[in-house]
């Protein structure tokens, strides 16, 4: 196979306060030493680790009048930024950040020459699918660091739970403390994280001290907090109501819309629930599984996401538009 040309590009950092204060909050940063890497970017990176598993070459954000006929590009970037000043024949393999709908970028095909866009599973696949066409779709799970995200046993496990909020609506914002206190009163010890506010360390950290975890989302495309901690052999108890809730899909006429917070998951992983009511019924029930060992998320991982087996994925797309 030719090289292939990846592309990962995101928007310059911009003053946020006064003039000039974009330098100043970098080098805070740094010397802080806060390292704080997106999901989308953990995509990226991932798959250039899954390449050099398969030793396969690759370039990364080489000028685009540099690349030659016929080699392969892929994009992954965030937002249109991502793909400004391309201006060269080959066809595209994008996705994952450069729009949260289609229909924010509905001639994104005539644009440029993209060949296909992908998502990371099938429940968001869905949403592109009738914009873009079938054919010019494709699922990419990105990968999962399993030598790094991994279970320690000689760490003690502290914690019962750890819950990990990622609630991205107010009105749902209730249901972190009603859990918190359902656990307080039960008598199950407890920690929180946030998503966002937290640097990767501590989560690994945090996970490696906690015997489960209460995964609070609406819906995740992928959802890599959640598959690090399957991985780590943490069992998962998941909100999951079933249903896209972006406040925007009226806007983007989507008002129904299967969805998921776990579209990798399986009964080796977790069980799930669907309001307050769903998880006072079944929390117990999931603890006495979680202490017997009847769960083993790891499994399912090594067995579905690796960092090997989504780069084999992604050369079976790029094989599929360079033949």
């Amino acid at each position: 196979m030719k090289i292939i040309h990846l592309q990962f590009r995101t928007p310059p950092r911009t003053d946020r306060f006064i003039t000039g204060d974009r330098y100043l909050i970098s080098l805070a940063k740094s010397i802080l030493s806060v390292k704080k890497i997106s999901g989308i970017k953990k995509v990226f990176v991932n798959l250039c680790k899954g390449f050099d598993e398969l030793n396969v070459a690759y370039t990364i954000n080489r000028p685009f009048h540099k690349i030659k006929h016929g080699e392969p590009v892929v994009v992954l970037g965030d937002g249109r930024y991502a793909l400004q000043g391309y201006d060269i024949p080959n066809p595209i393999i994008a996705g994952i950040g450069l729009m949260t709908h289609p229909a924010q970028w509905p001639n994104f095909f005539k644009e440029y020459p993209v060949a296909k866009y992908l998502q990371h599973s099938q429940w968001t696949n869905n949403i592109y699918r009738p914009y873009f066409g079938d054919d010019n779709c494709e699922v990419w799970p990105a990968g999962i660091d399993t030598d790094h995200w991994a279970p320690n046993t000689n760490i003690k496990k502290e914690y019962d739970f750890l819950v990990y909020d990622k609630v991205m609506w107010p009105k749902n914002n209730d249901l972190v403390t009603s859990i918190t206190h359902k656990l307080d009163a039960t008598g199950h010890t407890c920690r929180v994280i946030k998503y966002g506010s937290y640097i990767e360390k501590d989560y690994f950290n945090l996970l490696q001290q906690s015997k489960a975890m209460i995964f609070l989302c609406e819906h995740e495309s992928q959802g890599f907090a959640c598959c690090e901690a399957l991985s780590a052999n943490v069992p998962v108890f998941a909100w999951d109501q079933g249903r896209w809730l972006d406040p925007n899909r009226f806007e983007w006429n989507s008002p129904e819309t299967k969805a998921t917070s776990i579209p990798f998951f399986d009964e080796r992983c977790g069980e799930s629930f669907v309001d307050m009511d769903d998880f006072t019924a079944k929390i117990e029930a999931f603890w006495e599984k979680c202490i017997s060992g009847a769960f083993n998320p790891r499994a399912y991982v090594l067995e579905n996401l690796t960092l090997k087996k989504s780069a084999e994925r992604m050369l079976e797309i790029i094989n599929s538009v360079y033949k």
